[in-house]
């Protein structure tokens, strides 16, 4: 045990995070710290830290600041407008969120046995494009007791335009709760945590937390 605590003395965002967002349910000190492996006086610095300054950031020795993304302080913004809605409020609110996937690979990489000499070998040569290849681009929504079905954008770039005519025309103005396989369960439980999440992700400054 105490190895593991020397080594986790310098905490990431993310554990900081955790730490104060258990802390912040009501969760005592000494539960916190064995239930994450550590010292007692290291969480409790913490959220002294996080008491005394409002922000659980770990303090470099040079006394700068982390300094903050516009992205960290949207983050930060949006967590302080909503920290104390209620779960009524969160759930009348559609959360939505896009990812692009590579249809390549993206380590362009692939590993051949191949014989001394054969470098340049045409079987040892795959073409490639530069840019990465095609890719594409997936839409979808969640909220309480229901959600969106998953839309995908399969080729060229998503203006605005194409936004409004895919998105908000056929999804988010006639939402009425498409089913699919994610259990709403699960659904319910992400919507009832945003509170909680506000608060952690004020307590990192808009950095990521794990969620």
């Amino acid at each position: 045990m105490a190895n593991n605590q020397s080594v986790r003395r310098h905490l990431d965002a993310f554990a900081r995070g955790r730490i104060i967002g258990k802390l912040e349910e009501g969760r005592s000190v000494t539960s916190v710290a064995a239930e994450f492996g550590i010292a007692h006086r290291i969480i409790s610095r913490l959220w002294r830290q996080f008491q005394t300054t409002g922000t659980a950031i770990r303090r470099f020795s040079s006394g700068r600041p982390r300094g903050t993304t516009p992205a960290d302080d949207r983050r930060s913004l949006w967590c302080r407008e909503h920290r104390n809605w209620r779960d009524n409020e969160f759930g009348r609110v559609l959360f939505t969120d896009e990812s692009r996937f590579s249809l390549s690979s993206d380590s362009h990489r692939i590993l051949i046995w191949r014989e001394r000499g054969s470098r340049n070998h045409p079987s040892n040569i795959i073409e490639r494009d530069r840019y990465g290849g095609r890719g594409v681009l997936v839409w979808g929504g969640i909220m309480l007791v229901s959600r969106t079905e998953l839309h995908i954008f399969d080729a060229g770039s998503v203006n605005g335009t194409r936004y409004c005519n895919e998105i908000l025309l056929p999804y988010v103005r006639l939402f009425r709760g498409a089913k699919a396989a994610m259990p709403q369960q699960h659904i319910d439980t992400l919507i009832l945590s945003m509170g909680r999440r506000c608060e952690t992700c004020l307590a990192v400054r808009g950095d990521h937390i794990p969620y």
